[in-house]
């Protein structure tokens, strides 16, 4: 299948062509029709499946096909909610990319930075709005951003809104909606939690899934040492200066964690930076453009940071440390093997976290295999 079966106008067509897009994935073969009839949608889907894609692309066409006049004054017509600001700026980089020929505007709004660019935005007007809930509730009640005139809402990555304590933002935003619109609800996961939002936002959804929930990309080259928690630093830096590794993405616990790893790099030559939730927003983004542009070879992150890194060809994703919620692991190493690609990820596992190892290896419905070429591992009888 190609984009021109899923009706897809000839503005967007071109776009996507510029961009490289030839056949739509399959979360896109499924989405954009039901978007386009106007449907509410749940979407489940790992990431690196083209969610994003999946429903920009017909919100676009949705409104660049209601706009009678594109002179006449704009109102937002879809918010797209979304729980971290590297995840907001890829959906309007995605927006600009789609929508480059039909005219739409787009505005991007979350904290950390001055309000006054987004303002300046807001009041030229936009047809669709992507922003964090934190910052779009503030701009609302200061009579910046009105939502009676949206038509489509969209809740991205509804499970780690959720985990990141945004339920009451949330229930704030969606109070505020008209009571009349198009709704669909995209999450890596479905738990109950969001099988109950879901439920009570959504009027009869269509329901489109690619994968398992638990499932892992079949495509990634998955292993695991065995690595006491302070040999996990020498063990990181052998496995980098051993492997041909063109760029790697590491996980850590902590904040702390996270800026310990990356000096420890550098100090040993390899040029690393850490990206995560005290950082402030200019210097998150230069972190994050500076990997996308592989001139920094390791980005250290933790899960809430992590959010919204989309990097082709990302060669290897290291678990410093063992998530606590074995779903975690599966978006930490969905970060590489995407678009079909291939990628290895390999996680470091000391005593404490090896109930983790096995509650990750009873989600995924396998074993990780072990490796032992580092001089580090711990031994049979330690573990």
């Amino acid at each position: 299948m190609n984009f021109e079966q899923l009706n897809i106008i000839t503005p967007i067509l071109k776009a996507l062509k510029s961009e490289g897009y030839s056949a739509p994935t399959p979360i896109q073969e499924q989405a954009i029709p039901v978007i386009l009839e106007g449907r509410d949608v749940v979407g489940c889907a790992q990431t690196g499946t083209g969610k994003t894609a999946a429903f920009s692309v017909p919100i676009l066409q949705t409104i660049y096909k209601g706009r009678s006049n594109l002179r006449q004054v704009r109102a937002i017509k879809a918010l797209i909610l979304t729980p971290t600001r590297e995840l907001a700026v890829q959906i309007g980089e995605c927006l600009a990319a789609y929508g480059r020929h039909t005219g739409l505007k787009h505005a991007v709004v979350f904290g950390g930075v001055s309000q006054v660019p987004q303002t300046n935005l807001l009041r030229a007007g936009v047809d669709i709005l992507v922003a964090t809930p934190g910052r779009l509730l503030d701009l609302m009640n200061q009579k910046y951003i009105r939502l009676d005139g949206v038509e489509i809402f969209v809740l991205d990555e509804a499970d780690r809104m959720l985990d990141m304590g945004f339920a009451h933002d949330m229930k704030k935003i969606i109070a505020r909606l008209p009571v009349k619109r198009q709704t669909l609800l995209f999450s890596a996961t479905m738990p109950s939690e969001i099988s109950d939002l879901a439920d009570e936002i959504l009027t009869d959804p269509a329901r489109v899934a690619v994968t398992p929930v638990s499932s892992t990309v079949e495509v990634i080259e998955q292993s695991v040492y065995f690595v006491e928690q302070r040999d996990k630093t020498a063990a990181l830096i052998k496995l980098l200066n051993d492997g041909e590794v063109d760029s790697a993405l590491v996980f850590t616990r902590t904040k702390h964690g996270a800026d310990k790893v990356a000096k420890a790099l550098v100090i040993a030559g390899i040029p690393a930076q850490a990206i995560h939730g005290n950082k402030s927003q200019q210097a998150r983004q230069s972190a994050l453009n500076s990997f996308k542009a592989r001139h920094t070879q390791v980005l250290i992150a933790t899960d809430i940071a992590s959010r919204g890194i989309d990097v082709p060809e990302l060669s290897l994703v290291v678990n410093f440390d063992l998530p606590n919620v074995p779903e975690t692991y599966v978006h930490r190493i969905g970060r590489t093997g995407r678009a079909g690609l291939g990628g290895m990820a390999v996680s470091f596992c000391d005593r404490e976290e090896r109930k983790y190892l096995r509650d990750i290896q009873a989600l995924i419905r396998q074993k990780i295999s072990v490796a032992r070429d580092l001089p580090y591992e711990l031994t049979a009888a330690a573990r």
